[in-house]
C-alpha cells in the first residue's frame, strides 16, 4: 500500500464518518460529529495496518475486533430512564461507521459511500416515516408518550413552581411519572426543577399551556419542555 493510497483510504473514512456524525451532531445526540468520525477512522486504521501487516493478521480477523470493541462504545450510550429506553439509535450508528470505516481502510471506497449513504438514508429519511407509523398504533396495543418539562428557578420559588405545575397538569390527561430538584453547583441560588409527564394521547398544545403559564412566574429563570420517548405497552 502507497502512501497515497493510505491516506486516500483515511481520508474517505474521516470524511464519510463526518458525515454520519453530522446528523447526529444536528440532532443532539450524544455521540455526534467527532464520536463517528472518531469511530470510521479508527476502523480504517485498525484494518489498513492488518493490510500493512500481511503475515501478521488477517483484515477479517481485524474487522471482527473492531466489532467486538465498538460494542462496547456503543454500550455507552444506551441509557434507561425510567421505562424509557434512550440511545439505541445513536449506538446502531455508531455500529455503522465503523463498518464505513472498515470498508474505506479495506480500499472499497465506493461501497464506504453507499454504506454511509444508507447510514444517512436510514438517520433522516426513515425516522418521519418511523413517527408516522407510530401515529397509528396496532389494535390491542397502547401508545405512551413520555414528555421532559425543566425548569430553572430561584431557590426560593422551588416549592411553589412544583405546586403550580402540579395545579397545571391536573385538568388535562397528562399523569406525572417523576418529579424531582437539584441545586445548580455552579449558581447556588438557582434550582433546577424537571418532570416526566406521560400520556397516550399526544397533547403538545396543552403542556405548552402549562410550560408557558410557568415561565411567566418572576422566579422561574428558563423553561422548556421535549418528548422524551414513545413506546407501545
Amino acid at each position: 500500500m502507497t502512501w497515497i493510497d493510505f491516506t486516500l483510504r483515511l481520508a474517505v473514512a474521516f470524511v464519510l464518518g463526518s458525515l454520519i456524525g453530522l446528523e447526529r451532531q444536528w440532532r443532539q445526540r450524544m455521540a455526534g460529529l467527532r464520536t463517528n468520525t472518531l469511530v470510521a477512522t479508527g476502523a480504517a486504521l485498525f484494518v489498513m495496518l492488518s493490510v500493512l501487516t500481511p503475515d501478521e493478521s488477517s483484515p477479517t480477523r481485524i474487522a471482527a475486533q473492531v466489532v467486538s470493541g465498538i460494542g462496547f462504545l456503543a454500550g455507552g450510550v444506551i441509557l434507561k430512564e425510567g421505562a424509557s429506553v434512550r440511545g439505541l439509535n445513536t449506538a446502531a450508528t455508531i455500529w455503522c461507521a465503523a463498518a464505513v470505516g472498515a470498508f474505506a481502510g479495506s480500499g472499497y471506497i465506493p461501497q464506504a459511500a453507499i454504506g454511509a449513504a444508507a447510514v444517512l438514508i436510514s438517520n433522516v429519511v426513515l425516522r418521519p416515516l418511523g413517527y408516522r407509523i407510530n401515529q397509528q398504533p396496532l389494535k390491542g396495543t397502547e401508545l405512551e408518550l413520555v414528555y421532559e418539562c425543566s425548569f430553572i428557578c430561584k431557590s426560593q420559588a422551588e416549592a411553589h413552581i412544583r405546586a403550580l405545575l402540579l395545579q397545571g397538569i391536573a385538568p388535562t390527561h397528562l399523569k406525572l411519572r417523576a418529579l424531582y430538584s437539584e441545586d445548580l453547583e455552579d449558581k447556588p441560588n438557582l434550582v433546577k426543577v424537571e418532570a416526566e409527564l406521560v400520556t397516550q394521547t399526544r397533547d403538545d398544545q396543552a403542556l405548552e399551556l402549562v410550560v408557558s403559564r410557568l415561565s411567566l412566574e418572576p422566579g422561574v429563570i428558563t423553561a422548556r419542555w421535549r418528548i422524551i420517548e414513545q413506546e407501545f405497552g
